[in-house]
């Protein structure tokens, strides 16, 4: 038993191709997703604790990039709240916490996924260092993710994963992600995604906020029946190696994304003029070459392009292209990853 010492966890952010987008109850999905989880995008997170079994109340000490920042520590004392339910053992620590991101902050990259899933994956490594008979549970961490971010529950597992309990994905749940990659075609275990860095401003809208903005949300239904009918797709092309169905689906929801932010009330618009520019151009690019390259966006305006790996040396061509529309010619060069990495 060790009743101090440090953690640190490397953890990806992950691109859902599937959209989840309203919840209910206590952070579950009102649809399932299905995401790539990334390499590059990440966050790292070291934990120094302290173990005192007649201790009742989490004590924390929470600094993002070496700064203070006392409205991130107030999110994570609230979330270590929630927790104590399901996760006892965080009542009887005191935790110092240093989290840092490899790109913008609250900028439509999920930041929240990996911080979270970062957090919670430390959590069940000092679980084990507590109680060594206990092993480091990823499903554990996946739940306690979700609580605090629930695309966070995706990011605990390596290269694809599916969220949410749908009859379309065995051993699918509310509660936790599951990894899905085992039957999926070799050509997207490898896919790369880059990252257009159009605005790296803090959004103007959470995702949170735009979470709870589905209750009225006059298309909500009809966006839950769709979801459901794009995974089932999705995942058919993704075993079969479609490219084309894959490409399809993935721009359909993330223009379904946007268009559902657009008819909430109130409405709001998160793309950038220099979004729609991309998007037009990678549709032109596809039309005139025939490569397989397609966008995705999570809640913000940048752009996440798509495209097999093996075309890298000719999208750079596009990527040169379109360096124009981005933050100081900013694109992340990211790809699907392995999943969390334990660093201490």
């Amino acid at each position: 038993m060790q009743n101090q010492g440090k953690v640190s966890w490397k953890c990806p952010s992950n691109i859902a191709l599937v959209k989840y987008w309203g919840k209910f109850g206590q952070q579950y999905p009102k649809n399932p997703s299905i995401s790539f989880t990334l390499s590059e995008s990440h966050t790292i997170t070291e934990i120094d604790y302290q173990y005192n079994d007649s201790q009742n109340g989490v004590k924390l000490s929470f600094r993002f990039e070496g700064k203070s920042k006392p409205a991130f520590e107030q999110k994570i004392n609230k979330y270590l709240e929630t927790i104590k339910e399901i996760f006892p053992l965080v009542k009887n620590l005191s935790l110092n916490i240093n989290s840092q991101n490899s790109f913008p902050h609250s900028s439509g990259i999920a930041s929240s996924a990996s911080s979270m899933a970062a957090l919670a994956m430390g959590l069940v490594d000092i679980q084990q260092q507590i109680n060594p008979d206990l092993p480091i549970d990823y499903f554990q961490a996946s739940n306690l993710a979700r609580l605090g971010s629930g695309s966070a529950s995706r990011s605990v597992f390596p290269k694809i994963a599916v969220w949410g309990e749908t009859n379309i994905v065995k051993g699918s749940s509310n509660k936790f992600a599951i990894p899905f990659h085992k039957d999926i075609h070799a050509i997207f275990q490898s896919f790369a995604d880059d990252i257009l860095i159009v605005s790296a401003n803090e959004k103007s809208v959470s995702s949170r906020a735009g979470h709870a903005l589905m209750e009225d949300n006059p298309y909500s239904p009809a966006r839950f029946k769709q979801a459901n009918n794009h995974l089932d797709v999705l995942i058919n092309a993704m075993k079969d190696g479609d490219l084309d169905t894959y490409g399809m689906i993935v721009e359909k929801e993330a223009l379904t994304l946007h268009a559902l932010m657009m008819a909430s009330q109130p409405p709001y618009i998160l793309l950038e003029a220099n979004t729609i520019n991309i998007i037009k151009e990678i549709q032109a690019f596809r039309k005139d070459t025939m490569v397989p390259v397609y966008f995705t966006l999570d809640a913000g305006p940048n752009i996440h392009l798509l495209y097999p790996i093996e075309f890298k040396i000719i999208v750079d061509e596009l990527k040169s292209d379109l360096k124009k529309y981005c933050v100081d010619g900013r694109i992340i060069e990211d790809h699907v990853g392995y999943g969390p990495e334990k660093l201490i």
